[in-house]
Order: C-alpha cells, then structure tokens, then sequence
C-alpha cells in the first residue's frame, strides 16, 4: 500500500519524512536494522506524518521541529503492526512477508520493541512536555486496547459499544494525537488543537471500521493479505457482530466461527453469510456518522487549503479501495 498522493505541497516534505524514517531506524544491530526496514519499506499510507504536517500548517510550520513528532508516530504505529503480526500469526502484511513469518516470533517482538525505542529517542528532541504526556498517554490506551482485542478473540457474545472502545483504543487515538500533536509543536491555538483532535478521532474511527469491512469484501491484491484474516485469527469486528444480530444469519455464522476457531477452517462461507445481510451497510452506515463528526469540527477551524485537504482526506477514508 503506497503512500497516499493527494497532499499537494506536502509531498517534498513527506519526501524527507520518509526518508528520515528509514535513517531513524539503523543502528548497531545489522539485523534489526534490516528487520524494521524490511516493514516500514513495505509501505503504508503514512497517515499519521501527514496528519502531524497538516496539523502544523494551522500554526508556525517548522519541518525540523514537526518530523520529531511525525516520524516516531510512525515507528509507533509501525512496531504496533510488528507486534500484532506475532499474535494473529500473520503471514503477510502490505503485500509483503512479515518480520514475524521471515524471521520468527522472537526476532519479531524484539524489533517491535527496537521500533518503539527509536521512537521515544527521537521524541526527546522535543522541549515541550505536554507532547511527551499525550504521546505517553496514547502509547499506554494502545496497550489497554491490544489486550482487549486479545481477551476479546472469537468472543461472539461482545457488544458494538466494546468495539468500538477498542478501536478508539487501538487505532483512532493515534490518528487523533497526530493531528493534536502536530498543532501543538507548531505552537497553535490551543482551540485548534482540540478541534484536530476531534477531527481526527472520528476519521480515525472511520478509518478502521472501514478497514474491518475491507477486510470482507476486498481483495488480497487490495488489502496486501488474505480477505477474511481477522476473522482466521479470532478478530470479531463491527460487521461480525451486526451479523450476528440478524437472527436469520446468527446460528448458521456461530457455527461458522466454531469451525473456524476449532478445525481451522475455510472462511468463505462466513464471508458470504455476512454479505448476505445487512451487516456491511449497517458499518458503512456508522463510518459515514463518524466522517460527519469530523467534518463538524473541521468547520469550526480558520479558513485554510490545509482545512480543505483534511476535508478530502476525510471523504476518501469513507470511500477508500485500500
């Protein structure tokens, strides 16, 4: 998955960020130095970079002092993504093997480990505390919510409020601090700043919620892995759990999930009793809510071409192919 071109003039910059990212990441350790390459040269949309510069362009823009905070939001999500990949036991990620599948569960842990104290190495460059204290705080909801997902795996009994507190958790507080995070270091109004946070929690709830149904109805050219792969490894998401609300689909999809779970089996079938149902509109449905929410509070902020990206930014989420 490339990164995403629709930013204009931030692409030179994202250009350095890139760069810079791969550079942040070599050390010592010729393998993990080779093990965090081979992900983060994988790809990604580099969401959250983009988010902390767009985030920036609402106060005093400094490159310098924003890549500080653009980069280890990246090798944070990053070495999230590592770590993950030894829970599901997954074998592919952006198309490519995973550091868990090509080098094995404990070079893997360790190099997420590895990414996240880059991470937090480059951030002391920054002065301001309470960057420090929202980044801290965000990293430990991070936590809380990988270890519900865990506790939470193949429990089809859980409620759309717990999954959507997870993902808050797992996915769109960082999206959220991103666009916070990128103000506040550009020494923005601290209105402004609470409003790209509101702005940028909801796109990130839409975000994974339409990631989850892309997950079910897209390709593995589109998705860079298998369709149905949360679903393989125990991950009940939002249009999972609409379906099993539909009495018409709920017996047959629980002993869809049993199999699954027990013999490993196949989840053709479970996909197509989920398509067969309103599950798939009734998530669509509730990421377009959240895009609305986000749009409310990106009205409330100054006039800008940045304020008219982030409103682009916000439409194409909703209706992303990858």
């Amino acid at each position: 998955m490339k990164r995403l071109q629709i930013f204009g003039l931030l692409n030179r910059d994202m250009d350095q960020i890139e760069k810079e990212l791969y550079r942040s990441v070599q050390g010592d350790d010729d393998l993990l130095t080779e093990t965090s390459l081979h992900l983060l040269k994988a790809g990604g949309k580099r969401l959250r970079p983009v988010f902390v510069l767009m985030g920036g362009k609402f106060g005093k823009y400094d490159l310098e002092k924003l890549k500080r905070v653009a980069i280890p939001l990246e090798l944070i999500h990053s070495a999230s993504l590592v770590h993950d990949d030894v829970i599901d036991d997954a074998e592919l990620r952006r198309g490519e093997l995973t550091v868990k599948a090509k080098w094995g569960d404990k070079i893997a842990m360790y190099t997420g480990d590895y990414i996240y104290a880059k991470a937090l190495v480059m951030t002391t460059e920054l002065k301001n505390p309470r960057i420090h204290q929202i980044l801290s705080k965000a990293m430990i909801e991070m936590s809380i919510g990988e270890m519900e997902q865990i506790r939470d795996f193949f429990n089809s009994e859980q409620s759309v409020r717990h999954y959507l507190r997870r993902i808050r958790r797992k996915t769109a507080l960082l999206i959220a601090v991103s666009c916070q995070l990128g103000a506040l270091a550009a020494e923005a109004d601290p209105e402004v700043a609470r409003l790209l946070y509101n702005y940028g929690y909801n796109v990130g709830m839409a975000f994974q919620i339409r990631d989850d149904l892309l997950d079910l109805s897209g390709t593995e050219k589109q998705i860079g892995k298998p369709p149905g792969s949360d679903m393989r490894q125990g991950n009940i998401t939002l249009p999972v759990i609409y379906s099993l609300e539909d009495e018409r689909l709920r017996e047959s999809l629980l002993e869809e999930l049993k199999s699954i779970r027990e013999d490993h089996s196949t989840v053709g079938h479970a996909i197509d009793l989920i398509l067969s149902g309103d599950g798939i509109a009734r998530s669509e449905e509730l990421a377009s809510r959240y895009i609305d929410k986000a749009l409310a509070a990106l009205e409330q902020l100054p006039n800008n071409k940045t304020k008219r990206n982030l409103r682009d930014i916000a439409y194409f989420i909703t209706g992303r192919s990858y």
